[in-house]
C-alpha cells in the first residue's frame, strides 16, 4: 500500500550522512534523488516502500509533527537492537530504548533523528 514516507530536513547533507550510515544496517542505498538534491530515497528495492528525506518545497523550515511517527522494518530483535544503537551512535536521542512490548508481542525501538524526527524500529516478536 506504501510507495514511500518522507521527513522534512534543514540540513540535507547532514541528514544524509545520518541516513546512509543508518540504513547500511539494513542494505538499503540512495535509490533516486531529485536534480537539485532537495529530496533523496531510500530503499532495497524500487518496487517496495522507501523512506525519503526532503527540504521541504515550500522553502519554510522543516518541523517534526506532534504524533508522526515512521516504522522501520527490521528482521528480527537483534535487528531493532543494532538499528537503535547505531541511530543513537550517529547522534539520534532516545524516546524508548530497544526492547519487547505489548508482553513480547513486538520489538520497538524509538529514536529522534537530527532534526527531531520521531523513528520506531520494529518488528513482531521478541
Amino acid at each position: 500500500m506504501l510507495a514511500y514516507s518522507t521527513i522534512g530536513t534543514n540540513d540535507m547533507p547532514r541528514a544524509r550522512k545520518f541516513y546512509e550510515a543508518l540504513f547500511e544496517e539494513l542494505g538499503a542505498k540512495s535509490m533516486f534523488e531529485m536534480p537539485d538534491g532537495g529530496f533523496v530515497t531510500y530503499g532495497v528495492d524500487p518496487q517496495k516502500p522507501m523512506f525519503a528525506i526532503a527540504k521541504p518545497y515550500n522553502g519554510d523550515d522543516a518541523a517534526p509533527g506532534n504524533g508522526n511517527m515512521i516504522a522501520i522494518a527490521a528482521k528480527d530483535p537483534a535487528q531493532v537492537k543494532a538499528l537503535y544503537d547505531k541511530a543513537i551512535s550517529l547522534g539520534a536521542t532516545c524516546e524508548g530504548e530497544a526492547g519487547p512490548r505489548m508482553d513480547g508481542a513486538m520489538s520497538c525501538g524509538y529514536v529522534r533523528d537530527l532534526d527531531g524526527n520521531k523513528l520506531n524500529f520494529f518488528c513482531m516478536g521478541s
